[in-house]
Order: C-alpha cells, then structure tokens, then sequence
C-alpha cells in the first residue's frame, strides 16, 4: 500500500467513524437534559461555553476529538505493512482501535455533556493506559502473550468498574496509571527492547505534557474565550494523537527477540 493510498483510506474510514458518531447523537438528541449530566457541570466542563440546544453543545472540543479516530485509522490500516517489528498485527489492531474509542467517547462527552458520554470519553482513556502499562510489564517481566492479555482484560474491567461506581476518580486514576506505564517502560521495559526508537518516546512524552499544560491553562479559565472556536481542550486533544501516533512509531520500530525459539514474534499485547 502506497502512502497515498493508505493517506487516502485513513481518512475515508475516519469520515465513516464520524458519520456513525453524528448518526448515534442524532437519534439521541439534541436534548441533553433528559440524560444525568456529567460531573464536570458541578462546576464547569472546560472553557467552551456549551451551545444548549444544538446537537453538539461544544463543537470545537468534540471535532478536535475525531483527531484520535484519524490516528487510530492509521494504526489499523498499516498494521500489516511492517512485519519485521515486534509489534504484531493483532496488538496493532488493538491499538489502533482504542485511540479511535478514545476520540468516539470524547466526542459523546463534549457533544452531550452526560453522564454516560463522560463514561464513554474515560473508558478509551483506560483501555489505552492500560495497553501502555501491561505491555511495559510483559517486556520487562517477559510474560508470555497469553498471561499479559489475561492480565490486561482483568486490569481494564477493574477500571471500568470502578469508573462505573466511582466516575469522581477518573482523572487522577488516569494520570496514575500513564505515570507508572511510562516510569515502567522508560526504566525497565526500554531496554530489553531490540532497535526501539526511545525519541519517539521522548516525543510522545514531550507532546503530553504540553497537552497537560494547555489542559490546567484551559481547566482554570487561564486561557479561556467561551465563545471561540480556539480552545485549549481542543487543543489537548490534537496534541494527545499526536502522542498516541508517537507512541505506535516507538512500538513499532522494536525488532522481534530472535535468540529463544521460545519467543515469540508476535505478541498479543
């Protein structure tokens, strides 16, 4: 596949995506006030002032989020084009998926400002965390795929749960869980890794701290125009794909371990 032929179906498929999300919000909608709000309202979600009675109450935040399915329709659609790296084609797969969950959910929470549309936005976070965590585990602790997806599919349901029960402690539980993946994979999984690219780490890094800095900016109405199209959450989820796109070329660039006929090339996780 050509570049410009993979560009092209990336992009086609992430219109496909958009067009079932504004299909499921236009059978939904537009009254948000007959679903629970979302806990943020307590105070406010984000700078940008919510559009009440419009099919997508904060546009600039939620079409900033299909930037995520853009991504992830990338991963997916090139997950058999490298078969000499250690990522194999069903983690690819996987991976791609859940950036694209993340920009889907972020899209029902900013569109509808629900209880429900808050737990869709959260659940792509923590299936992606999660991803992150486990699969520094397994390299560092050499699990065998079958124990790391065990171990990743029991990890994600505690999540869940406990978002389901709890919806209060996403956001710190979410920072939690990337600090300990990235602290994991930078010191301990990294370098068992044959011919990983770490500056594509870095970079990924780099990107989600200012995404974090323009979040507390625009959380705090340091910057903030209500009104506008340029917001800084938006802004926070342009740069989060690109991290996520970083974080797929890191993946990626590991050469399988070819020393142990017990090692596998593929990995599910």
């Amino acid at each position: 596949m050509t570049r410009t032929v993979h560009l092209a179906l990336t992009l086609a498929l992430a219109v496909a995506w958009a067009a079932v999300t504004l299909a499921l919000l236009g059978a939904l909608g537009p009254d948000w006030h007959g679903f629970a709000p979302a806990t943020c309202l307590g105070s406010h979600c984000f700078c940008e002032a919510p559009r009440w009675g419009s099919l997508v109450l904060q546009p600039a935040n939620s079409w900033s989020s299909f930037g995520f399915v853009v991504v992830g329709a990338w991963i997916m659609l090139g997950a058999a084009q490298h078969p000499g790296s250690a990522l194999g084609t069903g983690a690819t797969l996987w991976f791609g998926l859940t950036a694209i969950i993340i920009g889907v959910g972020s899209v029902m929470l900013h569109a509808t400002l629900t209880l429900w549309g808050q737990f869709a936005d959260v659940v792509g976070m923590y299936l992606l965390g999660s991803f992150t965590l486990v699969r520094g585990v397994a390299r560092w602790r050499r699990l065998q795929p079958i124990t790391a997806t065990a171990v990743y599919v029991i990890l994600c349901a505690m999540l869940i749960a406990l978002l389901w029960a709890v919806p209060e402690t996403r956001r710190w539980l979410f920072a939690v869980i990337l600090l300990f993946a990235l602290a994991i994979e930078w010191w301990l999984a990294r370098p068992r890794r044959i011919g990983v690219r770490p500056e594509l780490l870095l970079l990924g890094v780099a990107a989600n701290l200012l995404a974090f800095a323009i979040w507390i900016l625009d959380q705090t109405r340091t910057w903030c125009v209500p009104e506008s199209w340029l917001q800084g959450h938006a802004a926070w989820h342009l740069l989060g794909a690109i991290a996520v796109a970083l974080s797929y070329g890191y993946y990626r660039s590991e050469r399988p371990m070819a020393t142990s006929p017990r090692v596998h090339a593929r990995e599910s996780l």
